[in-house]
């Protein structure tokens, strides 16, 4: 029996004016994130007496990303960016370090690690990336889900042998979060970017750290919101950093989580499972026409197609109306809760001639 197909407007909450494939870039805002983030907007256009935004919102945007990672809501620090969290992380081990990456890995998840210039970093392909940890591997530095193709990382296997060798493990969930179920307490470390598969608007992001993994994680950039006691502590050193992963927060966007509370709420209640069998099958339809069609795209039971040597055809399909993107020479689409089977039909329509 076929995979059942959602309603793509998710009750109304969307209605884009093109073929949009393309949330592997960036996701879509639901109705209700656009308004919330137009309320707070004109509140601080009118002169909003309660300053820059709730926190109340980034509460809410914290425990509602603590569910959908399955981690207490004291294990999530909020941020702006991957690459901070990263080289939060980054600037916390010893130098001569080894770190091991996958091949052709996203450069947020590496950058931060090659520019300190003491690290020791090695590169294995995707595949073979539980293999490749060894005695002296520090850590483990990867996305479930990569950028580039859509290729699903085997993570049981990496975590697996990062245990076996003492290695912590950091995954990065930017790909995958929002469609795919995420077990963030099974990794020292995960980070996510919030504008992709999560519909936030840019500037929110994730990272979970362990009990154990904070031991060894200092709060670099400790600001105001990274306080014990929030607000008590404005002028003069925090003497009391939160016992909780809090104390590595950035100071929030307002805007940006003000809209990231109502995105959040409404994948929860459509639910993950239900957006990953909804996602991954639109993918599975569009595998098969392209097959039909003669090509071969990148093999992978994911929400992103990649077909290799097709990335030249993004222009003219966006001269159409259908937005995809060229990635490493791959013709990338991804499906998520606003595409239907018509999308699928469309885009192979166009690539057919």
């Amino acid at each position: 029996m076929e995979t059942q197909i959602l309603e793509p407007t998710a009750g109304g909450e969307f209605a884009p004016t093109t073929t949009y494939l393309n949330t592997s870039s960036c996701g879509l805002l639901p109705r209700r994130t656009v308004r919330a983030v137009a309320a707070l907007a004109q509140e601080l256009a009118d002169g909003r007496p309660g300053g820059a935004g709730d926190f109340s919102a980034v509460t809410a945007t914290r425990e509602s990303f603590a569910r959908i990672a399955g981690v207490p809501h004291e294990r999530v620090a909020v941020g702006g960016s991957v690459s901070v969290h990263v080289g939060l992380i980054a600037a916390s081990l010893p130098p001569g370090s080894e770190v091991l990456f996958p091949e052709g890995e996203y450069a947020s998840v590496i950058t931060p690690f090659t520019v300190r210039g003491d690290l020791k970093t090695r590169f294995a392909p995707l595949e073979g990336l539980a293999d490749a940890v060894r005695p002296g591997t520090a850590l483990v530095a990867f996305s479930s889900v990569q950028s580039a193709d859509g290729r699903v990382a085997d993570t049981s296997a990496v975590r697996a042998a990062a245990a076996a060798h003492g290695a912590r493990t950091l995954l990065d969930a930017s790909q995958s979060a929002g469609w795919q179920p995420l077990a963030a307490g099974d990794w020292d470390y995960t980070v996510t970017g919030g504008f992709k598969f999560l519909l936030c608007p840019r500037g929110v992001s994730f990272l979970t750290v362990t009990e154990d993994a904070q031991e060894a994680l200092p709060p670099l950039h400790a600001g105001t919101f990274a306080a014990e006691r929030l607000w008590e502590t404005t002028y003069g050193p925090i003497e009391e950093t939160a016992t909780s992963a809090r104390r590595y927060d950035e100071p929030p966007a307002f805007l940006s989580y003000h809209g990231a509370a109502q995105s959040l709420a409404l994948l929860e209640r459509v639910g993950i499972d239900a957006v990953r069998a909804h996602d991954t099958a639109l993918a599975r339809r569009f595998r098969a026409g392209l097959v039909e069609l003669g090509h071969e795209p990148v093999p992978a039971d994911s929400a992103i197609v990649a077909v290799p040597g097709l990335g030249h055809r993004a222009g003219e399909l966006a001269g159409a109306g259908i937005l995809l993107s060229e990635r490493a020479g791959n013709l990338r689409a991804s499906f998520h809760l606003y595409n239907s089977p018509a999308d699928v039909e469309r885009v192979l329509d166009r690539l057919a001639g």
